[in-house]
């Protein structure tokens, strides 16, 4: 995937740093209820269990403190944000070995409680709460991916939490509430990857309320309804940008409608690994 050429997209840091604090929040006060036998059901994700989620998801927050807990990288190439999305796969394999070591160390489900994984987040929020406010929203920060900003990387974290609460949702049958923020960044985030992905304006992809695009090469559509036109929620979306379901699944289920030959999305998606 080359990369991005350009952001298709703004987004303001604060609102950012003020939903990835939000999503942060519901997702720990949720993991303080997880039972034994909550830890041990099965995500779907592979061979993770919950509890290897939940490592996963202090992961994905500390990666802020330790972020900005290291010194600045030196000036030089710096990622942009719509080729996250992409470059993540190839780092599937060493996230798993983080998982692995940091469940088998902190969220043992013989221990009764997801305690472990409580101490590590109280860690994250207070490395964050140290170091956050202070930083620039152009401070660079070094990630599995390269330098980037760190008003692009918490984008990015919206992305991450936003995924695996759905993620958690769903294995465990609770209800973590999504920061609609943080939802509405997500969303938008991987919308645009579609559009880096299949450039063009044929067919529009509406996800309603967040996001409009217009990708796929093919006749430009310049009034009235578009020809080819895809719809779906947020949440649909993201499981489809991420791999957790299938078109034809949701096509059939009635949670996505696609109109016109152009309509089919099937062969882009997912969009990460």
């Amino acid at each position: 995937m080359p990369p991005a050429k350009k952001r298709l997209r703004s987004y303001d840091p604060a609102k950012i740093r003020t939903a990835v604090l939000a999503q942060f929040g519901n997702v720990r006060e949720a993991i303080r209820t997880l039972t034994p036998d909550q830890l041990a059901l099965p995500t779907g994700l592979g061979d993770w269990a919950v509890r290897d989620l939940v490592a996963h998801l202090t992961v994905v927050v500390g990666a802020i403190g330790g972020g900005l807990e290291q010194a600045e990288p030196p000036p030089g190439p710096v990622v942009p944000l719509l080729d996250w999305p992409f470059a993540t796969a190839t780092y599937a394999g060493a996230i798993s070995e983080d998982v692995a070591r940091i469940a088998a160390e902190s969220v043992p489900v013989e221990a009764g409680s997801a305690a472990g994984a409580e101490e590590l987040f109280t860690l994250a929020a207070s490395r964050i709460d140290a170091l956050l406010p202070g930083a620039p929203d152009d401070r660079l920060v070094a990630t599995r991916v390269g330098a980037m900003r760190l008003a692009d990387f918490l984008v990015t974290r919206t992305v991450e939490l936003i995924v695996h609460t759905d993620d958690l949702n769903r294995a465990t049958g609770l209800s973590v509430p999504y920061d609609r923020q943080a939802l509405a960044a997500c969303t938008r985030l991987l919308a645009d990857a579609l559009a880096v992905k299949a450039p063009g304006a044929s067919t529009e992809v509406r996800i309603p309320p967040f996001a409009v695009v217009q990708c796929v090469e093919g006749p430009r559509h310049t009034r009235g309804t578009p020809p080819n036109v895809v719809e779906t929620d947020p949440l649909t979306w993201i499981r489809l940008a991420t791999g957790r379901t299938s078109w034809h699944e949701e096509l059939d289920a009635a949670r996505v409608s696609a109109s016109g030959e152009r309509a089919d999305l099937g062969g882009l998606l997912p969009l990460m690994g």
